[in-house]
């Protein structure tokens, strides 16, 4: 059975806990993409700018042995969702995505780099659509990405005007 998860606001804290689950979700899923930050300069910026400037969540299990997953909104932007790998299909990732709806209910935008099959098939079921494939000259990375919107509004409209675009 899996243990209960609490999702609550990040405090001072938590940021190396998160910056660590970031780090081994990262590394577990995107194992061709070559990060542009040491270890140990994720856990600073998670120290010194995600955790106080952004608004970060972070998934702890109910008996309290540890950080499982962490999520970020920046503005409108859903700009980190990482699961601890042994954490992934246990629920947690719609957990996350469910509450930043419910934060920004007018609607979110992410990025996501196009190896990560996953990841868009996951945002897909979600109802985000993808608007946007680039080249990956605009991240640190320089690794192909894909942006991806959800509109509550807009989203069947997105989707018919994509589908139309594809036809053409």
């Amino acid at each position: 059975m899996t243990p209960a998860v609490v999702l609550r606001r990040a405090t001072p804290a938590d940021a190396r806990p998160a910056a660590d689950v970031w780090l081994r979700s990262y590394a577990a899923a995107l194992p061709g993409v070559v990060r542009a930050h040491s270890d140990d300069e994720v856990r600073d910026w998670f120290r010194a700018v995600v955790v106080p400037r952004q608004e970060t969540w972070v998934a702890e299990t109910a008996d309290g042995t540890g950080l499982v997953g962490v999520m970020v909104l920046d503005e409108a932007e859903l700009s980190q969702l990482y699961l601890a790998p042994d954490w992934r299909g246990h629920g947690l990732g719609d957990r996350f995505v469910a509450l930043a709806k419910e934060r920004r209910p007018r609607g979110l935008d992410l990025w996501t780099f196009q190896v990560n099959t996953p990841a868009h098939r996951f945002y897909e079921r979600h109802g985000f659509v993808a608007v946007e494939w680039t080249d990956g000259s605009g991240n640190e990375e320089r690794e192909p990405d894909v942006r991806y919107v959800w509109r509550p509004d807009q989203t069947y409209q997105a989707r018919t005007e994509r589908a139309s675009a594809d036809e053409a």
